[in-house]
């Protein structure tokens, strides 16, 4: 299991692609194994790969990690993306936590019933703008650094500008009353590996569509 990471995961966003995210912003090269069948999951299942049975699932140093979050922390700070201290790790995961709350409404949005799908999108926006942005607005105004922890690039900004492009999916105008995250999406889409990752041909992944989500309904069977 030596070499680059190897991610096990449909070919969609889902909960992977904040790993694929953090991995190409520390510019590591990972390769992707994709389960496109029920098929292949019940492969992974079956090989006993799986700790709970689930994906995502990262090969990684010799080891077949799962759960999203244990996932993530790992990589933040194998690669210095986690602060120097408790302190600023402890303010890393508060951050990531709330971008990870918005990002998993954003997420579920192209799952719902088409009844209820405009109602949760005038959620989702209202909770982007009232709840979550202000508070970074307001960190950044408050430091006058380029960076959310420590003034140095960490796992939240990495997190942040993901959570902010994917509201931007869904109100292209949602940064209008933030100055502030308008200059800080400009300087971190900016960073070579991510401003690499954000080119088309990169690998991530575009927003779910309803041809998507069928083929996750099968494979999950849900």
């Amino acid at each position: 299991m030596a070499g680059k990471p190897k991610l096990h995961y449909t070919k969609g966003r889902g909960k992977m692609e904040s790993i694929r995210w953090l991995l190409a912003a520390a510019g590591v090269e990972f390769e992707e194994e994709f389960i496109e069948t029920k098929e292949d999951l019940e492969k992974l299942r079956n090989d006993g790969v799986l700790l709970f049975q689930q994906v995502p699932m990262v090969e990684i140093d010799g080891m077949r990690m799962v759960q999203t979050r244990a996932i993530l922390s790992y990589i933040a700070a194998k690669y210095n993306l986690y602060g120097k201290d408790l302190k600023e790790r402890a303010w890393i995961d508060m951050y990531v936590e709330g971008t990870t709350d918005l990002m998993g409404m954003i997420m579920y949005l192209p799952f719902q019933p088409a009844d209820t799908k405009e109602k949760n999108l005038a959620l989702i926006i209202e909770r982007a703008t009232t709840r979550y942005f202000p508070v970074y607005e307001k960190a950044l105004k408050d430091h006058g650094q380029d960076y959310l922890v420590g003034n140095k690039l960490s796992w939240a900004d990495i997190h942040l500008l993901e959570a902010i492009l994917m509201a931007e999916e869904c109100k292209p105008d949602i940064l209008s009353a933030f100055p502030l995250l308008q200059a800080f999406k400009g300087r971190i889409s900016n960073i070579p590996t991510i401003k690499k990752f954000l080119q088309p041909g990169s690998q991530r992944k575009p927003p779910t569509d309803d041809k998507f989500v069928a083929v996750v309904r099968k494979i999950f069977n849900i």
